[in-house]
């Protein structure tokens, strides 16, 4: 079929997506794009390393301003800018609009990591303006998130919030990163999933070891999510203010 045979503008996407390439075209475009993913990752290190200590806070871009959660975060992010910590969010609506508006509110550093979105996406007003980074490569905006966070405070959310909750578990489970706390918000959001991972993967299945639950802290309060922060880096000694 050719292109103009499909429907619509995502099937047209689709189909010159999977169209077949010679070797010669492969080749050059993924040389090419070695260097675009190279500028990425230093523009990246060099705009995050000179930030300092700070949490990313995740969750769903969908989430309303008047909705619960995002109210929740919004404390939460204030709390934290107020214990000396930064925030880092994915830049764009919803819960992570709440993040940086928490820390804007509290005086303290609010990050925007941005992705090119066809829907959904778009950069909040509340990121500080020299920390408005935009990236096009998912996988080099995660190593942002890893790299430069002391901690995880993973609200409701969707496909992606549950990428990043997985992948930082995978990655302290497999002892590729030194471990940092990884605090899920909502007991009632939560408890469904780490019902199945109990009784289904470890119980049943034995996929996944017991001591893997406890890489992960079930809060429902602003209160509560400092002081499992507060506690973990107390206990390595270490203060967000280094």
């Amino acid at each position: 079929m050719k292109l103009q045979d499909f429907e619509n503008d995502e099937e047209k996407v689709i189909q010159d997506k999977l169209k077949q390439k010679t070797w010669n075209e492969i080749r050059t475009n993924d040389s090419w794009g070695i260097f675009k993913i190279m500028s990425e990752f230093v523009n990246g290190y060099e705009s995050m390393g000179r930030i300092g200590p700070c949490v990313s806070i995740f969750g769903s871009a969908r989430i309303k301003p008047e909705d619960h959660y995002y109210l929740l975060a919004e404390k939460i992010a204030y709390k934290i800018s107020k214990a000396g910590y930064g925030v880092i969010t994915g830049g764009g609506p919803g819960i992570m609009e709440a993040g940086n508006k928490g820390a804007h509110l509290g005086g303290g550093t609010s990050v925007g990591l941005n992705i090119e979105l066809p829907f959904e996406q778009h950069h909040n007003p509340y990121i500080d303006r020299d920390k408005n980074l935009n990236f096009d490569y998912f996988f080099v905006r995660k190593v942002m998130f890893v790299k430069y966070s002391q901690g995880f405070v993973v609200m409701p959310g969707g496909f992606g919030t549950l990428d990043e909750l997985f992948e930082a578990i995978t990655l302290i489970q497999t002892k590729k990163i030194g471990r940092f706390p990884i605090i899920l918000v909502g007991k009632s959001f939560w408890s469904g999933l780490v019902d199945w991972i109990t009784t289904t993967l470890i119980e049943q299945e034995k996929t996944v070891s017991d001591s893997d639950l406890n890489l992960i802290k079930i809060v429902d309060t602003e209160d509560e999510v400092l002081a499992v922060l507060d506690s973990f880096y107390k206990k390595y000694d270490l203060s967000p203010n280094f």
